[in-house]
């Protein structure tokens, strides 16, 4: 019997051995050194504050795995001897192999700032973060966050929730301006200045110090302003966890270089997830992707291959959403942080509430081409469909009541939208009642 050995139980290395199991009679064994369990790693945040309990956020329970035939390993992998098809572990042990799966996902960046080894200098990705925020939550009275992204506001989010007085450090002149426009970007930093976070921009972080038990208790910027804390959150992206690999026969960049299938330099040696970086990428998507739903993605794909159906990597059009306190975000196709010279772009925010919508499309043909929305909700399955057939930006205008996603007694703003739309634009576009299954489906 064939036996496939995963490294790592993330939603890529979970997902590829859940839909191999469903069409194969392969041995599983999945091994993580970080937790016995696969857990929702996005809602560590939820823990953190009290909303939910560790067992809360495993999506399977503790049976599913004996039922299903996976075998799970809690040991960290130290080398990979790929001509004897043989891992080594840290508790010595050796594990053989017919395939391979690497799915070691993301670790929080450093970039060689003094002191960033210090106790309490941490980010917040795994279950040990967690841990590690929770047992020391009392002492910190006030925490400098470096980096303005999606996990630096988890980490806002959740200290403030503890009471603790929060300092955050953005080298842009706007929250998160390598992704957002100004216009977004300036709204989200007015709304996590709202909720008493003090947003620093254009301040970097240029050394950690620490007291004689090696615990950090103090930062300097680049500025030469010195900042009393007893925490810092990492929070400037992350990278892929692939260093423990370097002595290794496998082909690393930035990530585990792989092709369109998963395959690596080494035969029956894949990599999927946060960890791998494709040598070619496919059109409109980056080398290395590192959200929720394209590890899921990468892992069903993968499961495919290894069980009779070889497919390529296909994830879509882009999109992602997220939440900035209580801000809900959703973005579909591309809206870059500037926009191009052959785009086109409209943006709508309503005058006293923090609800906004910003749509591009091309200069020359009027394709749409993508969405940022923040306070509402949007339909995927109808933004997914328009981005891949290249509608006109005329329809979609016009279907925007039919793509508004938000409960029935919530209030609309549709007409709001529209009417500045085509006052914006010189067009006279007016919106269509039709239901949205209707639209899609035919």
């Amino acid at each position: 019997m064939q036996k496939i050995v995963i490294i790592g139980n993330g939603i890529s290395g979970v997902t590829a051995a859940r839909h191999i199991r469903k069409k194969s009679d392969a041995e599983l064994l999945i091994i993580s050194d970080e937790t016995p369990y696969f857990f929702s790693r996005t809602a560590l945040m939820y823990v953190f504050m009290g909303h939910m309990r560790k067992q809360d956020i495993k999506p399977y329970e503790d049976w599913f795995w004996k039922k299903n035939r996976i075998d799970l390993l809690q040991d960290y992998v130290s080398g990979i001897k790929a001509s004897d098809s043989e891992l080594s572990l840290q508790s010595g042990k050796k594990i053989k192999f017919d395939k391979l799966i690497i799915a070691t996902g993301s670790k929080p960046n450093k970039f060689g700032w003094p002191g960033q080894d210090l106790k309490g200098v941490q980010g917040l990705y795994s279950m040990q973060d967690l841990d590690n925020l929770t047992k020391r939550a009392d002492e910190i009275q006030r925490a400098v966050i470096v980096g303005g992204g999606l996990i630096g506001v988890e980490l806002a989010e959740m200290l403030v929730s503890r009471g603790i007085e929060v300092v955050f450090l953005v080298r842009e002149n706007r929250f998160w301006g390598s992704v957002l426009p100004v216009e977004e970007g300036n709204l989200i930093s007015n709304h996590i200045q709202k909720h008493h976070i003090d947003l620093r921009f254009n301040t970097e972080l240029d050394q950690i110090f620490g007291d004689e038990n090696g615990v950090v208790n103090e930062i300097i910027t680049k500025d030469g302003e010195r900042i009393s804390c007893q925490f810092v959150g990492l929070t400037a992206g992350v990278s892929p966890n692939v260093e423990w690999l370097k002595n290794s026969a496998i082909n690393i960049d930035r990530g585990i270089v792989v092709n369109q299938y998963f395959e690596t330099n080494l035969p029956n040696i894949y990599a999927i997830g946060d960890c791998a970086q494709f040598q070619v990428p496919v059109e409109g998507r980056k080398n290395i992707e590192q959200v929720w739903y394209t590890g899921r993605i990468m892992g069903e794909t993968l499961a495919a291959t290894l069980t009779g159906n070889r497919k390529a990597y296909q994830p879509g059009p882009w999109f992602n959403s997220a939440k900035f306190f209580d801000i809900e975000y959703q973005t579909y196709g591309n809206v870059n942080a500037n926009r191009a010279a052959n785009e086109l772009d409209f943006y709508w925010q309503h005058p006293t509430k923090e609800i906004a919508i910003h749509l591009v499309w091309e200069k020359s043909n009027e394709i749409f081409i993508g969405i940022n929305v923040f306070g509402l909700r949007m339909r995927h399955e109808l933004f997914n469909q328009w981005l891949k057939t290249k509608v006109h930006i005329d329809e979609v205008m016009a279907n925007l009541r039919i793509a508004n996603f938000d409960p029935e007694f919530y209030k609309r703003y549709e007409n709001e939208i529209l009417d500045s739309f085509n006052l914006q634009t010189g067009k006279n576009i007016r919106l269509l009642k039709q239901k949205w299954w209707q639209k899609v489906l035919g």
